[in-house]
């Protein structure tokens, strides 16, 4: 199915900074943030129990708890338990993603793709979130920026586990729709080939932004139009160094990453553009997008993506990325 039916809009809130994300954020910040994305009439909330090792959901629990359950869609993920022993957040071994979230709870999180592991991270993502249901649900991060050359054994194991129960679990209604949330193609390649299960959509993070494109359009993204498998983008301005800040891939972004992004931003400049409009619609643009959902952790950011989404970025713009090499010369733009 599409989940195009399910999703509310266009513009979501991708809540792992509220899992004290690069920072520790203080609770009635996070709380803002959420009902500011309310306000602007948000109604779509990505989270996951790797988001501070549950933070994120007990955060975007509390914030929804007084709202009508049937006014919004929430997706979380699976592949990782949360236990009640505790470690030190800044010790765990996160592959390429190294201390992202040193400031969040202590909870030792493990990882387990298994069918048991998957149902009791949703009962235990449904008590911290304080829901009786799930929308979407997303296996994570089963790719090599987290395993390594030990990808596909991980993969393998949420195939034979996860995979299975979730596309049950949406069979009998309990969930409307699944798929994986990843930073990685490869993954989401291999799973389009898939004969069974078949998911409905996908989460891609960082994939497909103005910043890093060409591999997503090779294959992934024809693929999945194709099979009418929708793409939800996460990050969709590159950890942050879109929207003025300091991180890509979720580290210190690279002086060539930096240098990119001078060069995006000055042609925004000329042609009077938010630099957050470009990366937003740019990553709208492809027709197998169907979702973007940037983070935040201050309410005015929130505002500033609804009107990043509406403003009016000209044609000539994007004529001006494609002449200097800014983007592939296949990369749809949006159209007037």
């Amino acid at each position: 199915m599409s989940i195009t039916s399910l999703l509310p809009g266009r513009l979501g809130f991708g809540t792992a900074p509220l899992g004290n994300m690069f920072r520790a954020i203080p609770d009635d910040e996070a709380a803002a943030t959420v009902d500011a994305a309310w306000d602007q009439g948000i109604r779509y909330f990505d989270t996951a129990p790797f988001y501070g090792a549950g933070l994120s959901e007990i955060r975007l629990g509390e914030a929804l708890a007084g709202r009508p359950r049937d006014a919004f869609v929430l997706s979380t993920k699976v592949g990782r338990v949360i236990l009640d022993e505790t470690e030190d957040p800044a010790a765990r071994d996160l592959g390429e993603k190294g201390g992202l979230f040193e400031h969040g709870r202590p909870n030792k999180m493990i990882n387990d793709y298994s069918a048991d592991a998957t149902l009791r991270s949703i009962e235990d993502s449904l008590r911290r979130l304080r829901t009786d249901r799930l929308d979407i649900v997303w296996v994570h991060d089963v790719a090599q920026d987290f395993y390594g050359d030990d990808w596909l054994a991980a993969y393998e194991s949420a195939r034979t586990g996860a995979f299975r129960v979730l596309q049950r679990l949406r069979d009998e209604g309990v969930i409307k729709a699944w798929g994986l949330g990843v930073n990685r193609v490869e993954p989401l390649e291999l799973t389009l080939d898939l004969d069974e299960p078949k998911p409905d959509a996908f989460l891609l993070a960082g994939r497909y932004t103005l910043l890093d494109h060409n591999r997503a359009l090779q294959r992934l993204l024809p693929a999945a139009e194709a099979q009418s498998v929708d793409v939800v983008v996460g990050g969709p301005y590159s950890s942050g160094v879109l929207a003025g800040g300091q991180h890509f891939e979720y580290q210190k972004a690279p002086a060539a990453v930096l240098a990119k992004v001078d060069r995006i931003k000055a042609l925004a400049e000329r042609y009077g553009i938010p630099i957050k409009a470009a990366a937003l619609q740019f990553s709208l643009a492809h027709p197998a997008t169907v979702a973007a959902i940037p983070g935040a952790t201050r309410p005015s950011r929130i505002a500033e993506d609804v009107a990043a989404l509406d403003a009016d970025v000209p044609a000539a713009f994007w004529t001006a990325l494609r002449e200097e090499g800014l983007i592939a010369e296949n990369a749809p733009v949006p159209t007037a």
